[in-house]
């Protein structure tokens, strides 16, 4: 009997640059065509798993561990990760990306520039960091850096989610 290989997509990138709808987009395309897919989400972990956890440097990258290791449990049971976190620290994504599995993991950078995040902002992140209402927010305060070598690259401010999906399924 084979054995059904389920794989993790890591979007990252700045926040409101669009992970979380390329996320959904993409859980919808893997189901349509039969397959079982889960998003792990960046701020439901956050609300939930991830609401000890500060935004310091030792907190995001806890954060990002807990959702590797999800993102493991997932694929160890046939079940497609897709995790939508801005997850900042190349060194955090790196270990996650081995408690994974590398062979299992693609990195996607959702590379939507920052002024197109900030014009976004649905939830008023960017306008109260700007204000110094906010403190350690990523892309204003706090260092986001960017994938080298990713498997994808996806400007969301230059690319159609259906499209989008297209290219994230043919990695």
């Amino acid at each position: 009997m084979a054995q059904l290989k389920a794989a993790t997509w890591w979007l990252t990138g700045l926040p409101s640059a669009g992970k979380s709808t390329l996320a959904q987009a993409l859980a919808t395309a893997l189901r349509e065509r039969g397959d079982a897919a889960c998003v792990i989400d960046g701020d439901e972990l956050r609300a939930g798993l991830c609401e000890d956890l500060g935004f310091d440097d030792a907190s995001r990258a806890e954060n990002v561990r807990r959702a590797a290791h999800m993102a493991r449990l997932l694929n160890a049971n046939a079940i497609h990760a897709i995790v939508a976190m801005v997850s900042p620290s190349a060194r955090a994504r790196e270990a996650a990306y081995r408690t994974i599995g590398l062979q299992r993991c693609k990195e996607i950078h959702v590379s939507t520039p920052l002024h197109v995040c900030e014009q976004r902002d649905p939830k008023g992140l960017y306008a109260r960091a700007r204000n110094n209402q906010l403190a350690q927010m990523t892309g204003v305060h706090a260092a986001y850096e960017i994938p080298l070598a990713p498997m994808l690259r996806i400007d969301t401010s230059q690319t159609e989610p259906h499209m989008a999906v297209q290219q994230l399924l043919a990695v």
